[in-house]
C-alpha cells in the first residue's frame, strides 16, 4: 500500500512539475503534513479530547490556534503550524 501511495505522489509531482525538496517540494510537504498531524495528536492526548469534540466546551482548557515554527529536517527547513492550548502549556 505504501508503495502505491508513493508512486501516485511521485506521478502527481512529476505531472505538475513540483520539486522534490525545497519550499513546496514533495518531501517537504509530506514531512510538514506528518509532523503537523503528530502535533495535533499530541494536543488531543494532552487535552483529553479530539478536535471538534463537544467534550472540550467549557473544559477550562482548549485549543487556541497555532503558532508558526520552522524546523530543520533532512528534507530541509519545514514551516509548521504548531497547535497551542488556551493555558499555553503545550508547544
Amino acid at each position: 500500500m505504501v508503495d502505491e501511495v508513493v508512486e501516485r505522489l511521485l506521478d502527481q509531482a512529476d505531472a505538475s512539475g513540483a520539486a522534490l525538496l525545497g519550499e513546496g517540494g514533495l518531501l517537504t510537504e509530506i514531512t510538514r503534513a506528518v509532523l503537523e498531524r503528530a502535533l495535533e495528536a499530541e494536543m488531543s492526548e494532552h487535552l483529553g479530547y479530539e478536535r471538534g469534540d463537544p467534550a472540550g466546551h467549557g473544559s477550562g482548557n482548549s485549543r487556541n490556534g497555532t503558532s508558526p515554527k520552522t524546523v530543520l529536517t533532512d528534507a530541509g527547513a519545514v514551516a509548521l503550524a504548531v497547535p497551542r492550548d488556551r493555558n499555553g502549556e503545550f508547544e
